[in-house]
């Protein structure tokens, strides 16, 4: 298949054939595996279109700035970058909102409260894949339309994940499998023993090293000095269908039939100068 000159970079399960695809793992021919933080691995003005969602808050902060000029390189003159993280201001401003009704005795305030500072600081401590969040949600089926609301239909397999529950013999084959595995790694198994209490923060730090993780959050102004100090121009505010790009709504990449994928984003644009 023809590939258009757009580049959509820590693509996931969310990308187009016929655009240019990267993350880190791949399980598709369609997506190439490369680690962003050594560059994008394509020669300077290669492409019109260069997207990007919710990837630049799991990179080092000390590294967003390489990383935006890499975007910048491998963009043709005039061409677009588009942003899409999520949306620290609108957190912030639900944040505010949950905890003064909360405060006040508001009915159901306190369990959009309790969602707001997960929200905010979840992704950032959290230890294990899914952390409170998860949690909350498999324990917790009242608030599932606010939920929606913040994380949209990503919110819906967080929904039918979390709240899967496998039958005993289930459970029996997954203790099983997990045991034949921890036995086979003779590796790991040393390990435990040599480090003793410390293993537990190998584990740690292995799962902080994996990128699910964020290592950083922006608003429309951090997002906009970035953009501008790396050879940008005409950086605006979009929506989920709305770009500089004409057609981007029917990629289906940030919207599918009128359904926000990820209703708490920021999503932003500029054009290379």
């Amino acid at each position: 298949m023809p590939k258009r000159p757009y580049l959509n970079l820590g693509c996931g399960t969310n990308f187009r054939r016929d655009w240019t695809n990267i993350d880190i793992v791949s399980d598709s021919p369609d997506v190439i595996a490369h680690d962003l933080l050594e560059g994008i691995p394509f020669p300077d003005r290669r492409f019109e279109f260069v997207y990007h969602s919710h990837v630049m808050e799991h990179l080092p902060r000390g590294r967003v700035h390489d990383f935006i000029r890499e975007c910048c390189r491998v963009l043709q003159p005039g061409g677009i970058l588009r942003v899409v993280i999520p949306n620290l201001e609108e957190i912030a401003r639900h944040y505010l909102r949950n905890l003064n009704e909360a405060w006040s005795g508001v009915p159901g305030a306190d369990a959009r409260y309790e969602w707001m500072v997960m929200e905010m600081y979840d992704q950032v401590v959290r230890t294990s894949s899914g952390g409170a969040m998860l949690a909350y949600v498999r324990d917790n089926r009242d608030d599932d339309d606010f939920i929606l609301s913040r994380l949209g239909v990503e919110a819906e397999q967080a929904f039918r994940t979390a709240r899967a529950v496998p039958s005993p013999d289930s459970r029996s084959s997954v203790r099983r499998l997990v045991s034949r595995l921890y036995h086979s790694s003779p590796r790991e198994a040393i390990l435990k023993i040599v480090l003793g209490q410390a293993y537990r923060a190998l584990e740690e730090s292995r799962f902080r090293t994996q990128g699910e993780i964020h290592r950083w959050m922006y608003d429309r102004y951090s997002v906009r000095k970035l953009l501008e100090g790396s050879s940008f121009t005409r950086v605006d505010l979009k929506t989920a269908t709305t770009s500089y790009l004409p057609g981007f709504s029917d990629f289906a990449l940030d919207a599918d039939d009128g359904r926000v994928r990820k209703p708490d984003s920021l999503f932003m644009e500029a054009i290379k100068a």
